[in-house]
């Protein structure tokens, strides 16, 4: 080579170098997220354990008089919990240290309300130490929820409990190690134990409890933390709203830093907040937070899990997934195996990355740098980034296959150290030498996935339609998810009929009444039938062309509702309540106050043995009773009150609540509700049931 020459070659690459470090990184924009809430992103899955007195006496809540003697696990195993979280891929778990019944898992010196004085391991043991070692050992993160409001203790509501507090919270946060969350329950405040005083304290949730300082607190004992708080207290993570397992579609992990959060705002974000504070999806492996043996056949199946994975971790949140300890002290083997049948479908769902290794292209690249190519969006790298020139707000980025390829799901995350900038997007594929969309959605932020049913195309258009600031892709990945079945849902109209509803028009139904798992040899639904009495319905789908079968739904009916009569209006919508489908709902005239009385005629002469209620099912739940009393009669005249009490935790958990009461005849049934979620007259039904034997 000619001296020329190399001087030339020693020139364009000093030009190139001159050019590469020209092309500054985007500057910030709007909040970022903390060093400590990027690590708590990345973590995306990991686990709640919850485990307290009233996992013995079959409550939502304990009242914080339970007795102490009760707790007595034969065979607690944390290590168990741990490996089971591990083997289902998660990060972290987060221990019930104390519920709201106040009983503490570690031996706290300033209650005698704790493990000390229980007969496990002769008052010598400490749940949260046994956690914290078994975390340690499967490579775990340990969190810790401490509930604030505590049902046993004489001061709570007084100045002095503030102390008793911050207290237990400093022993949980010094002895165990390194705590990557810290997580306070939203209940504040309601009936109690409170040390004998058998009474209902009420306290302001934003300022009683100091938070401002009791976070100072916090972060001084564990500077790596994030807190989790509900509500107007400002912390590190935001509640979505609900407990069913879903985020909002559109989700910014932005709120504003002070002011009032409706639920709406918690479910969605605030595009324009002033503060980063990202969602945080938890929900329940069951219906319930806590054991109940009732429950045991009620685990969520694969493709409910499914769902809820793409609605969490899908929508730019994280995952939360509980498990309730039983009451040996041990995550039930029906959670087990769906926890790790669960990982195993997102594991498959997610082996191969078509986008690996593929040619990528952009509409435009910032200053034409390498360092902010296409391929950086597709590089597996998570450090680099695809961006564009500042004044360019909507762009395309084109994955090209090579070769005809299937798939079905597109994920893409943005570089949220700068900021979540991204509004709205769509992906097309090319099929047969034409573009077709076969998704579009809002925000993107730390991960988005986009379900759509399987497309064959040669090459696929990522196109970002509207943005905040230019935006910064770091991944794009493209898989070919395989089919799950989903479990169809049965209904039973008033008339008596039998609905079996796939969740897939393709599949084929079949269905048992006797008991036993249905196959593809046991009946086969086609249309509603009738039935009379109790009876018992089990059915699955199936997809004659692979073989594959849902997993199976099971529903127990009481009598029937043919009879039944709502006593006192002309409503026709009220028939709501009594028609089988959980999606349909009635509420009682506003005009009326409470307590406000629903009294049904059952038609004929019952032993009744309990009852339950179904609030509505719409993703804000309006008109949830909270409090309530229900009564018998035999002529719609004299009436005997059966039960009364609280539906615990109804407004986050709005499922069937079940109650049941000693064995009496009755014809007639009042439902009287005392007191709602909203703290108004709105009295809202999906379903009223009776259990009778």
């Amino acid at each position: 080579m000619s001296r020329f020459h190399s001087m030339i070659m020693l020139f364009c690459l000093f030009i190139s170098s001159f050019s590469y470090a020209q092309t500054k990184a985007p500057a910030p924009f709007g909040p970022v997220p903390t060093e400590n809430q990027m690590r708590w992103q990345e973590m995306e899955y990991y686990a709640f354990v919850h485990f307290s007195l009233n996992t013995y006496t079959d409550q939502s809540w304990g009242y914080g008089n339970e007795d102490v003697k009760l707790f007595n696990p034969e065979k607690l195993d944390c290590r168990q919990w741990a490996r089971t979280c591990k083997e289902a891929g998660m990060k972290g778990i987060i221990i019930t240290a104390k519920h709201h019944c106040g009983f503490c898992l570690w031996p706290s010196k300033y209650t005698e309300y704790s493990v000390k004085n229980a007969p496990w391991k002769n008052g010598k043991g400490d749940v949260v130490k046994e956690m914290a070692d078994a975390c340690k050992e499967y490579g775990l993160k340990l969190g810790i929820y401490l509930s604030p409001w505590d049902r046993n203790s004489t001061d709570y509501g007084k100045p002095e409990y503030i102390t008793y507090f911050r207290n237990q919270l400093t022993e949980l946060l010094t002895n165990y190690g390194p705590i990557f969350e810290i997580w306070f329950d939203g209940a504040n405040g309601g009936s109690g134990y409170y040390g004998g005083a058998n009474e209902t304290r009420k306290i302001d949730a934003k300022t009683y409890y100091d938070w401002a300082n009791t976070y100072k607190l916090i972060r001084k004992l564990q500077p790596n933390i994030v807190i989790w708080n509900d509500g107007g207290n400002r912390a590190d993570l935001r509640w979505v709203g609900t407990e069913g397992g879903s985020v909002g579609e559109t989700n910014w992990s932005l709120l504003n830093a002070t002011g009032d959060v409706p639920y709406e705002m918690l479910h969605y974000g605030v595009e324009n907040g002033n503060a980063w504070v990202p969602a945080e999806v938890n929900t329940s492996i069951r219906p319930e937070w806590f054991y109940h043996p009732g429950e045991n056949s009620r685990v969520k199946t694969v493709p409910q899990l499914m769902e809820t994975y793409y609605n969490s971790i899908g929508h730019n949140g994280t995952l939360l997934l509980n498990f309730p300890i039983d009451t040996k002290g041990l995550i039930y083997e029906n959670d087990v195996k769906a926890a790790l049948a669960f990982a195993d479908a997102v594991k498959k769902a997610f082996a191969v990355n078509l986008a690996a290794n593929t040619k990528a292209t952009a509409s435009n690249v910032r200053g034409n740098a390498k360092q902010f190519a296409a391929a950086m969006a597709a590089d597996s790298n998570k450090n680099t980034y695809w961006a564009t020139d500042d004044n360019v707000t909507n762009a395309s980025l084109t994955i090209d296959f090579g070769k005809s390829t299937k798939f079905n799901r597109f994920l893409v995350q943005e570089y949220i150290r700068l900021g979540q900038r991204v509004k709205t997007f769509t992906v097309e594929a090319l099929v047969d030498g034409n573009w077709k969309e076969v998704a579009n959605a809002t925000t993107i932020g730390y991960k988005r996935i986009l379900r759509f049913s399987t497309v064959k195309a040669t090459k696929v258009r990522f196109s970002i339609t509207d943005s905040k600031a230019c935006p910064l892709i770091s991944n794009i990945s493209i898989y070919n998810a395989p089919q799950i079945l989903a479990s169809p849902s049965i209904i039973r109209s008033q008339s008596g009929d039998i609905n079996i509803i796939p969740a897939d028009a393709e599949s084929v139904v079949y269905y048992t009444m006797d008991g036993t798992i249905p196959t593809a040899k046991s009946k086969k639904y086609t249309a509603p039938f009738q039935t009379e009495g109790k009876v018992q319905v089990s059915a699955i789908a199936y997809e004659p062309a692979s073989g594959k079968s849902s997993p199976m739904t099971h529903e127990k009916f009481d009598i029937e509702k043919k009879n039944w009569k709502i006593v006192g209006t002309e409503d026709e919508k009220a028939s709501a309540i009594l028609d089988g489908n959980p999606a349909t709902a009635w509420h009682q005239s506003k005009d009326k106050k409470l307590p406000v009385d629903l009294i049904i005629d059952l038609g004929n002469e019952e032993n009744l043995s309990g009852f339950r209620y179904l609030p509505e099912q719409t993703l804000w739940n309006p008109g949830i009773i909270t409090d309530y009393q229900f009564y018998v009669s035999e002529d719609n005249i004299e009436w005997k009150l059966v039960s009364q009490g609280e539906f615990s935790n109804i407004r986050n958990n709005p499922l069937w609540q079940t109650k049941n009461f000693e064995r009496v005849k009755a014809r007639y049934i009042k439902l009287s509700a005392l007191k709602n979620t909203e703290h108004n007259d709105n009295i809202g039904y999906a379903e009223i049931d009776v259990i009778t034997n």
